[in-house]
């Protein structure tokens, strides 16, 4: 740990008092170099999603005043981490966020932005029809668990791939059916698969001819001759998108899960935790 010298808010900014980060499998790929552009030379910070309040504002904002409680998402393939959520003041560009309603809780709400985003546009590169059947993998995390619950509501059958002893969670998100992470998809054809693990050969076998699958991770060619469509989701920044899955969840009409939540001096100690595996929910670094 170290201190750095307070931000400061410049043009389009606002400085934010960080009150939680969510710990994605995307900070740790961060930590240890495997992300897209290749590893990044520390000193860097970590974090893509942050929620807390404004604690200053730039100029040339107009729609966040100071003591604002707002969530959102630090995005991180362009800051690389100059800046990195995991602070206790960040300076944000002001579109990066959206107000926070009352009541919702801060650790809940930072564990939407980038993987409600992922999920909501992996659903949008399908281009499903409406009442569609489609297999979601990972139903259990944070892409999967949105995934499933979004295309649930737009009236589509999921077939949700579920952690073992997490079949009721995925359940309650509106699952029509509920596979054991053991299952053989390949015995549950359709023709759309978002692959939030993802697993690659293994779901893509569960997609028909012609259909289509999204990956979250780079997954190595499918054969050709089949005729699949095949998507990488790389996350881009949608703030009304953004401010319409927060409504949501502050409506109760998406849900989340927080395993646990520590303080941010412990992050170190969070990520052992996640590479570990095992947890129900995110992490979430709090400062107080």
């Amino acid at each position: 740990m170290t201190e750095l010298p307070d931000p400061v808010a410049e043009a389009g900014q606002v400085v934010v008092r960080v009150r939680a980060v969510c710990v994605q499998p995307a900070d740790i790929a961060a930590r240890v170099g495997m992300i897209p552009g290749g590893p990044v030379p520390p000193p860097f910070l970590c974090g893509w999603d942050v929620a807390g309040e404004v604690a200053s504002v730039g100029p040339e904002v107009t729609d966040l005043q100071v003591g604002d409680r707002v969530v959102g998402m630090i995005p991180w393939y362009l800051t690389r981490g100059t800046p990195g959520g995991y602070a206790e003041l960040v300076a944000a560009d002001a579109q990066w966020l959206v107000p926070l309603p009352d009541g919702l809780d801060l650790a809940a709400a930072a564990t939407l932005p980038l993987n409600g985003l992922t999920a909501h546009q992996a659903l949008a590169m399908l281009s499903l029809e409406r009442g569609e059947p489609v297999l979601v993998t990972g139903a259990s995390g944070g892409v999967g668990g949105f995934a499933t619950q979004l295309a649930t509501r737009r009236g589509h059958q999921v077939l949700a791939q579920a952690t073992t002893g997490d079949e009721a969670w995925v359940g309650g998100l509106g699952a029509a059916e509920v596979l054991p992470r053991a299952a053989d998809l390949a015995k549950h054809t359709v023709r759309a698969v978002v692959d939030a693990i993802p697993l690659g050969d293994a779901a893509a076998a569960a997609v028909a001819d012609g259909g289509a699958v999204v990956t979250t991770r780079p997954t190595p060619p499918l054969d050709t001759a089949r005729g699949i469509r095949q998507h990488l989701q790389l996350i881009h920044l949608d703030r009304d998108l953004l401010a319409d899955l927060v409504s949501q969840l502050a409506a109760g009409d998406l849900r989340t899960r927080v395993a646990t939540t520590m303080p941010l001096t412990e992050a170190a100690e969070a990520h052992r935790l996640a590479e570990a595996g095992g947890l129900r929910g995110k992490i979430v670094l709090t400062t107080g």
